[in-house]
């Protein structure tokens, strides 16, 4: 009798998975024929969702070579873009690369069996090969230039440099404005001298006067400048000397703001903290404490960061979104550092480079291990991701920066890659896989 049972509940187990199955897939069926389905364009052929809801603006931007007397050069590693509008759009780079046609494949056996050059397509990675030498945690700052030369003498290399200003790089052009179509319109060479790894760009959305802010992790410092860029503001921060303190940082990386303009720092690299301004600049609190690689194994203990590389900040509930890198998470506080709850980044290992949330309700990030664009919910649910590596229009290589104008169209600055990328909405996209606009609140 109780072999008999078994039997009859296998079967009827058996018939309601097989009807549950088969519901979803008529479910799945019905989405299709109604041309919903899962694509971000609902009921699009053959998609792959490459580029997400977007379609990339081929040849755009203009080239820095088409510059008289630049013909020789193209753009250094894309460090970050900010779209003050749809017609005015700030890139940031890493001085300039020298313009070459890609190289053809070539074996190198002296390497070992099998192996050629390119591959993929991929041939030179711009961040390596732009200036500065120095980048990584911990790097020594004052090893700039004898790093990226190639002739550092407390990385124990020994013989002629390999590397030349003015012949395998030149630091010219760092930022560069250009209108919609993607032609140059400025270029802010007189302040080239300033910079030396410029990280990111920013014009406050609670700013009427739409000063322009840009975070230099290896000068130490925050410079905010005029609108057209005529004038030096305020520098925050001490040029080339380290810190944790009121008037000094640790490589910063990310700025975001709060309504009222109050604004946090991600310090940063080498730092291990986040750094709260008052409007002007007035220093007002920091909060947390080294802890993770590469000095130690992940720390899991809240408030404990390693390379803190981005912020974000919510303007409903002024919680702050922290980028703890080197520990694989995302950490969550109140405006005065108290910590709130975090999530794991579940790519092993993972290496995000950035946090955006705009107006929207989600954030953004981009994941430098799997080349993707990923959004989650607020307590780090997935909620939609694309992108794929490589260096063709609409691939991603190494996303350090993005930005969204009041039209919907998604720009991302690329340091392997070496460029700045402009998407716009496709046709019939669903719009909750957008990147949600930025807030303006001040702007007219």
């Amino acid at each position: 009798m109780r072999k008999v049972w078994l039997m009859l509940l296998t079967l009827a187990l058996g018939i309601g998975i097989g009807l549950t199955i088969s519901s979803k897939l008529a479910k799945v069926d019905a989405q299709s024929k109604a041309g919903t389905g899962f694509a971000a364009v609902p009921g699009e052929l053959g998609s792959e969702d490459l580029t997400g809801p977007y379609e990339v603006v081929k040849n755009w931007p203009q080239d820095i070579s088409t510059m008289p007397g630049n013909e020789k050069w193209t753009y250094g590693a894309g460090e970050s873009v900010f779209a003050e509008s749809p017609n005015r759009i700030y890139m940031l780079f890493r001085g300039e690369l020298p313009k070459m046609a890609p190289p053809k494949p070539v074996l190198l056996p002296q390497l070992g069996p099998s192996i050629s050059f390119p591959v993929a397509g991929l041939w030179r990675d711009a961040t390596t090969a732009s200036l500065p030498g120095t980048g990584g945690t911990d790097n020594d700052m004052s090893e700039w230039l004898t790093a990226w030369e190639g002739k550092s003498q407390k990385q124990g290399i020994k013989g002629p440099p390999y590397r030349q200003l003015g012949v395998d790089a030149k630091w010219e052009n760092c930022l560069v404005v250009v209108d919609g179509s993607g032609k140059i319109i400025e270029t802010w060479k007189q302040w080239d001298k300033l910079f030396r790894r410029p990280h990111s760009v920013y014009v406050s959305p609670y700013d009427p006067e739409k000063n322009v802010w840009v975070v230099d992790d290896n000068m130490q410092v925050i410079y905010k400048f005029t609108h057209d860029g005529s004038k030096l503001l305020q520098t925050i921060g001490t040029p080339e000397v380290a810190g944790a303190d009121a008037t000094h940082f640790n490589r910063p990386t990310y700025i975001d703001w709060l309504p009222d303009g109050t604004f946090f720092v991600s310090d940063g690299y080498t730092g291990t903290r986040v750094a709260k301004f008052n409007k002007d600049g007035k220093f007002l609190m920091d909060w947390g404490k080294l802890g993770g690689p590469p000095r130690g194994p992940v720390d899991t203990r809240p408030g404990y960061f390693s390379n803190v590389h981005g912020v974000a900040v919510d303007p409903a509930t002024r919680h702050v979104f922290v980028n703890d890198r080197n520990n694989h998470r995302i950490q969550v506080f109140d405006e005065n550092g108290k910590y709130l709850y975090e999530w794991k980044i579940s790519a092993d290992p993972s290496s995000l480079h950035l946090l955006y949330i705009g107006s929207g309700k989600t954030i953004w990030t981009y994941d430098r291990t799997t080349n993707k664009m990923v959004e989650w919910d607020l307590q780090g649910h997935l909620l939609y991701s694309w992108g794929s590596m490589g260096d063709f229009p609409g691939a991603l290589w190494g996303v350090h920066g993005m930005s969204v104008d009041q039209e919907g169209n998604l720009y991302v600055a690329e340091v392997d890659s070496g460029r700045v990328q402009k998407f716009r909405p496709k046709p019939g996209a669903n719009p909750a896989f957008l990147v949600a606009k930025p807030v303006y609140s001040a702007w007219k």
